[in-house]
């Protein structure tokens, strides 16, 4: 079956219904501290907000075609802040000269017995994974470097191993739509990684759940 591209955002507001642009890459751990060294200098703080997250991929199968995908997320870190609740759309065909990936994205923050809600919806959960990382802000745009562990015994956040020894990398920008300008930045703040990182626009059919 295709999804989207998978994307690992840290729990930081609300985002009633905006356009999410992506681009994705990875690194190496060895490679991480001279990453995050070059991060410092190029975003607006020297420090990057931390998280450990929580997230629950949710689906309901309907008749025919592709299951409705939910992600339910929560701080590990700040376990009294809301759940927030995603929807990640399909991505934009649109215009293949942008340089970053486009979908919509719709956020917002729940009480903390969304699992419990989606259930009773019918929502099944798929998959579950602890995320850890780095944040860093440039103007508009969001770079999250996670470390992803997959969960060994459902529900026990403890009990985790990682799913591999590079670290997800993700630059986005939520902005409204038609404001693909923004692809523009992203892409000139992806050359200053280079050759440390690549971003790139992931193609979303070699994307498989």
């Amino acid at each position: 079956m295709e999804a989207p591209p998978v994307t690992v955002m840290p729990v930081t507001g609300g985002t009633i219904n905006m356009m999410e642009y992506l681009l994705q890459g990875s690194v190496l751990d060895q490679a991480l501290d001279s990453l995050l060294h070059r991060l410092r200098g190029l975003c607006d703080s020297m420090e990057p907000e931390t998280f450990t997250d929580h997230e629950l991929v949710y689906l309901l199968k309907g008749q025919q075609g592709n299951p409705f995908i939910l992600r339910a997320r929560r701080s590990l870190s700040h376990p009294n802040t809301p759940w927030h609740l995603r929807y990640l759309g399909q991505p934009e065909v649109g215009d293949k000269s942008r340089h970053a990936l486009v979908r919509n994205c719709v956020d917002v923050a729940t009480s903390h017995n969304l699992p419990e809600f989606l259930n009773e919806m019918g929502f099944r959960m798929d998959h579950e994974f602890v995320a850890t990382g780095h944040m860093f802000r440039k103007g508009a745009m969001k770079i999250v470097v996670s470390k992803l562990s997959r969960i060994l015994v459902p529900g026990n956040t403890e009990n985790t191993e990682r799913l591999s020894l590079s670290c997800l990398v993700e630059l986005s920008v939520l902005a409204p739509a038609g404001q693909d300008t923004v692809s523009e930045d992203m892409r000139s703040l992806a050359e200053q990684l280079k050759p440390l990182l690549h971003l790139e626009k992931i193609d979303p059919s070699k994307q498989r759940h």
